[in-house]
């Protein structure tokens, strides 16, 4: 155990500041005191001192930093920006880009329409990552791809829709890139898990169960057999 760690972050569950609702630490956010007073995201959950929680909800957030909720939870005067729902927002796409660098380097993702089609064939794909500023014409051949393939990987295999071209050349390391498979491995079942904690934490009440979901389809993926 942290040294610091307050009795509300024992156990199994944490406690929203806001809402009041409970649930697993790594469904929640935590946020801890800065040194100058200032609210700042724990997204590891790892920075030493009292920390208080929220739902995974862009909008509980930015509710939590207007109504002072911040303060309450820690017992302190709190200084929450009114940026910090945003603040938040761009950590968690940056945590879940810079590791998507990760998985392409151990070798999991393949970049191309070649390389993507062949993925599919392979039966190995649980994710298709299409750029948000991509065609919907060759999303929608990729999929049909994925059809002709069947099985089980059609319906367990992700969607993701989340970063531009731009964000997946710079994570990728190429020019260009509109879409890419996601290959099952260990380290595409921890990106999937972070993909699914942006999407829950951007459509909060609209997804309530996105990282249970990603997470079940990643594992499940993951004992694809070679």
């Amino acid at each position: 155990m942290r040294k610091g760690v307050d009795e509300d972050e024992r156990g199994p569950e944490r406690t929203c500041v806001v809402s009041g609702g409970k649930g697993p630490p790594e469904a929640m956010l935590r946020f801890v005191l800065s040194a100058d007073g200032e609210v700042t995201p724990d997204l590891k959950r790892k920075l030493p001192g009292r920390g208080v929680w929220t739902r995974l909800d862009k909008a509980v957030v930015r509710q939590a930093a207007v109504k002072q909720a911040f303060s309450r939870g820690l017992h302190a005067e709190a200084k929450a920006r009114p940026e910090l729902a945003e603040e938040v927002d761009r950590l968690l796409e940056q945590d879940a880009l810079q590791f998507l660098s990760i998985v392409n380097k151990a070798g999991l993702v393949a970049t191309g329409a070649t390389k993507v089609e062949s993925a599919i064939a392979a039966g190995r794909v649980v994710a298709l990552i299409h750029a948000a500023d991509g065609s919907v014409d060759g999303s929608a051949k990729l999929e049909r791809a994925m059809r002709a393939r069947g099985g089980p990987t059609v319906d367990a295999a992700a969607r993701v829709k989340l970063f531009s071209s731009r964000q997946l050349d710079l994570a990728l390391g190429r020019t260009n890139v509109i879409h890419a498979a996601l290959n099952a491995g260990g380290a595409s079942a921890a990106l999937l898990a972070k993909i699914a904690r942006l999407t829950q934490y951007r459509a909060g009440d609209a997804a309530p169960t996105a990282v249970a979901i990603e997470a079940n389809r990643a594992g499940a993926a993951d004992k694809t057999p070679p």
